[in-house]
């Protein structure tokens, strides 16, 4: 499973015009399942996310996480993170979960969030969705987790 954390003052996800998800300070995750991943890897991406020591204590030292904060978390389904150039200039998505896998993770991933977290928003998985974000930092971290 792969996943692109950005720890933002803001972001929100716009669908058909509206507004479908919205947070102030917290993080965003760009969440995109691979074949062969299951509940095990999107229980440790949780996990991960929720413990990433990625916002500044009282020294300004990155030292809290997003539960340490209060932050809210916002999770956008994105196949593209699979991409592979190594073909070409046209990226494959090959490496992508078929749509009824990814769905079912990002579903699943959602559902323990909102379990494990007071604050989840969420973008809708295979719309076309515009994401708006101010990145707070910056800070950008990718994950790959197995």
């Amino acid at each position: 499973m792969i996943g692109l954390v950005q720890r933002v003052s803001e972001a929100r996800v716009v669908v058909d015009g509206r507004v479908i998800g919205e947070i102030g300070s917290g993080l965003l995750l760009l969440l995109c399942a691979e074949h062969g991943d299951g509940e095990g890897q999107a229980d440790r991406v949780l996990a991960k996310l929720l413990k990433l020591r990625i916002f500044g204590d009282e020294q300004g030292k990155m030292n809290r996480s997003v539960q340490d904060v209060g932050g809210g978390l916002l999770v956008v389904s994105q196949f593209t993170l699979a991409a592979d150039l190594s073909g070409g200039n046209r990226p494959s998505f090959g490496h992508a979960a078929p749509p009824e896998l990814g769905r079912r993770l990002y579903d699943y991933f959602v559902e323990r969030a909102r379990a494990a977290h007071p604050v989840v928003a969420t973008g809708e998985f295979a719309a076309d969705m515009k994401v708006q974000l101010v990145n707070d930092g910056p800070v950008t971290i990718p994950m790959r987790i197995q």
